[in-house]
């Protein structure tokens, strides 16, 4: 059987990442996918700045970490299933609608609970008589 054989440049990229593990180690943290970083790769090329600074936390400042922040949530919404958070949603709002009618029925047994006055009638705007 044929061995089946990666693109050249898959190759290359294998071989990038064996000689800077700490590539891998932004994938396992949740800050850049491989697929972006292979990007980045064919892109910028080897020899770029951004691979010095993979790794380091020495030179982040107070913006780059909001900036991860803001990409881990970002994140971490693409990998919500939809259909998982709708039936999610769908199980918080029949609690809360179970919530609400407790508090109508406590609401409305403490009206009940007050003596009314036996001679009031309801208040009807429109009283219509037969004659």
């Amino acid at each position: 059987m044929a061995e089946k054989r990666l693109h050249p440049s898959i190759e290359e990229f294998k071989a990038f990442v064996k000689k800077n593990p700490q590539v891998l180690e932004e994938v396992r943290i949740g800050k850049a996918t491989l697929q972006e970083l292979y990007e980045d790769w064919y892109l910028l090329g080897e020899n770029d700045a951004k691979w010095d600074q993979i790794g380091s936390k020495s030179g982040q400042t107070e913006k780059e970490v909001k900036g991860d922040w803001f990409t881990n949530v970002l994140g971490a919404f693409k990998k919500m299933d939809p259909e998982q958070l709708q039936h999610n949603i769908n199980h918080l709002s029949q609690a809360l609608g179970a919530v609400q009618g407790v508090l109508s029925q406590f609401q409305n047994g403490s009206n009940k609970s007050k003596p009314s006055s036996p001679n009031q009638k309801p208040n009807h705007p429109f009283l219509f008589r037969k004659d």
